[in-house]
């Protein structure tokens, strides 16, 4: 019995639609379920595409990239940057790792319009350390602008400010090795008077306290509560101003100031040697040379 002939047609169909295994980088039928080099399920690895504006890999079934925003089904302008830029070309943002001299020790080039961090599963992974969170924060670049976002790691993602920054209900601040809490309170309504219209004894200066900041734990819970009012700057440090941390040894002298505008406060560095970092809440955007803390790593952002 002669052997069975090939069919011509089938192989072209074949070797036209051939992929390569994203494992073992072996050529794979693109019909075949598995690799039959390694074994590797190619149905998984094939279920996902490309975001239009930003260029991040997003599962199907998708109506809008969860990085951008944009909709899949959106043929309009697309970004002018492209989601991967060449090798070598200064426009492509760098992150610098400094070691405790604040040196860079290492860079990483982020060569991709999305880039995540973490201590496994992302781009680029730091697995020894144990305060990163899996897949802990994402950097996108586009147009030029490098913005970072913190993906509900448990430590946060911190951008040391280089400029005051205007708090808003429930920021994060860390000075030292201390994070704290601002709250808005909002302005007391008016106390009725008593019955008898006799006049309680107290302080009257500040009349209303509209917001506080709180020392918080490692369990979340407060301990110490500083209150604000309108007109009240608060100083803190080691050593100086009116509320001190004088077990911090992480903590300058004098390291920030809380200062009252008008109903709103703004927090900023009084000339620190450790700066003063603000949680990243949502989408923000990252100055050159900024610095950014995220679990035990510090990073500078080294734009062309």
């Amino acid at each position: 019995m002669s052997p069975p002939v090939p069919d011509a047609s089938r192989g072209a169909t074949t070797a036209g639609a051939s992929t390569k295994c994203p494992s073992c980088n072996a050529p794979v039928a693109a019909d075949l379920p598995f690799c039959g080099q390694c074994g590797t399920r190619l149905t998984q690895a094939r279920a996902a595409h490309a975001c239009n504006r930003c260029g991040r890999v997003n599962d199907h079934g998708l109506k809008f990239c969860p990085a951008c925003g944009a909709a899949y089904s959106d043929t309009g302008p697309q970004a002018a940057v492209p989601s991967a830029p060449i090798k070598g070309d200064a426009s492509v943002p760098q992150l610098a790792l400094l070691d405790r001299d604040g040196q860079a020790a290492q860079r990483f080039a982020l060569q991709n319009a999305i880039t995540t961090l973490g201590r496994q599963g992302a781009d680029i992974n730091f697995p020894d350390d144990d305060y990163l969170s899996p897949l802990h924060a994402q950097f996108l670049f586009l147009d030029g602008i490098l913005t970072i976002r913190d993906l509900g790691s448990k430590n946060g993602t911190w951008l040391y400010l280089e400029e005051p920054h205007r708090l808003t209900d429930g920021d994060l601040i860390l000075l030292g090795s201390q994070i704290l809490r601002f709250r808005r309170l909002g302005y007391p309504g008016p106390r009725p008077p008593e019955q008898d219209q006799t006049r309680r004894l107290g302080s009257l200066t500040p009349s209303a306290d509209i917001a506080n900041v709180a020392q918080v734990r490692a369990d979340g819970s407060p301990r110490d509560i500083m209150t604000l009012s309108p007109g009240r700057t608060i100083r803190v440090g080691r050593e100086q101003g009116e509320w001190q941390f004088p077990y911090d040894s992480s903590m300058s002298a004098l390291h920030a100031m809380i200062r009252s505008e008008d109903a709103d406060f703004v927090v900023l560095d009084a000339g620190s040697r450790n700066g003063v970092a603000v949680a990243v809440r949502g989408e923000r955007r990252v100055p050159p040379s900024a610095r950014m803390l995220v679990g035990d790593q510090m990073l500078r952002a080294e734009l062309g």
